[in-house]
């Protein structure tokens, strides 16, 4: 018996239009890729290139700190010697126009002295005796004589007292122990308003303990380092003009002027290989 051909079925269209996408998915696929490796090289470029830019920015930018740092110090530098040569400048020309006012005039000093008052005139003559009198007491005395000009001297570069702080500080002070119960407050028939002590003392604070709440303001404590600053210096000066250096101070001191300085250390270069060892001992106190 024949066997009857086969029939081959047609496919279904949608299995047709399945593959057809495949093929053309499988076909645009290499050009995607391409597509998706230029972005992302263009990306990178771009962060790159924006990294780049930053980074130029910051290096501009320290440059630019760094110049104007430098001339901020050179700017600092030179301002005390502006500062002096200004000063001297000024010096120099109101000397050279005093002198030049008293030789066309001969009668300047007298026409100058009309500005002044009689109260002025004695002020000044005070003044320049007393400047007269330290002058002519600056030698040693003795040292409560130096103590003495030393407490002046600083007391006068306390400059102007603020009476209006003292004043608010004192009613303050005197509120706060009428408070307490430390003072009594009484008032006149008159409509005035005092503070009488114990001791029958009138607007005087009482004496109390210290309590460690005083806070200086800023202007008290540069004075302070102000003056300190000063009396370093002076000592330096005064150091450096008898022929001392700061270092000379470290260490024991084993003299009592410089040419016993000198002899000493020229004992030491010499004896100190062979007395080394017993000073040692001595300082230890195990010296026989």
């Amino acid at each position: 018996m024949a066997e009857s051909p086969t029939r081959k079925e047609p496919e279904p269209e949608s299995s047709k239009e399945t593959s057809l996408a495949t093929e053309k998915s499988s076909s645009e696929k290499p050009s995607t890729d391409l597509t998706t490796t230029s972005s992302t090289t263009n990306d990178a470029k771009s962060a790159l290139a924006a990294r780049m830019a930053r980074f130029k920015s910051l290096q501009a930018a320290k440059e630019s700190g760094r110049k104007a740092t430098e001339r901020e110090v050179r700017l600092a530098e030179d301002a005390s010697a502006r500062a002096a040569q200004l000063s001297k400048l000024s010096a120099a020309n109101e000397k050279a126009s005093y002198k030049l006012l008293k030789a066309d005039d001969p009668d300047f000093e007298r026409k100058r002295n009309w500005d002044y008052t009689v109260e002025e005139s004695e002020s000044w003559d005070k003044r320049m005796a007393k400047k007269a009198r330290n002058r002519d007491n600056n030698a040693f005395a003795d040292y409560r004589a130096e103590a003495n000009k030393v407490y002046k001297t600083q007391v006068g570069r306390l400059g102007k007292t603020d009476l209006e702080t003292y004043a608010a500080n004192k009613a303050e002070r005197l509120q706060r122990q009428v408070q307490s119960g430390l003072l009594q407050l009484v008032e006149t028939d008159d409509g005035d308003v005092f503070t009488v002590d114990k001791e029958g003392r009138v607007n005087t604070p009482v004496d109390e303990g210290y309590t460690h709440d005083h806070k200086p303001s800023k202007e008290a404590i540069d004075r302070v380092v102000e003056d300190l600053e000063r009396g370093e210096a002076a000592r330096r000066k005064a150091r450096a003009a008898r022929g001392m250096r700061d270092e000379d101070a470290a260490g024991d001191v084993t003299y009592i002027n410089q040419k016993n300085k000198q002899f000493n250390d020229k004992l030491a270069r010499f004896y100190n290989r062979y007395t080394s060892e017993i000073r040692e001992s001595f300082e230890r106190g195990t010296a026989i």
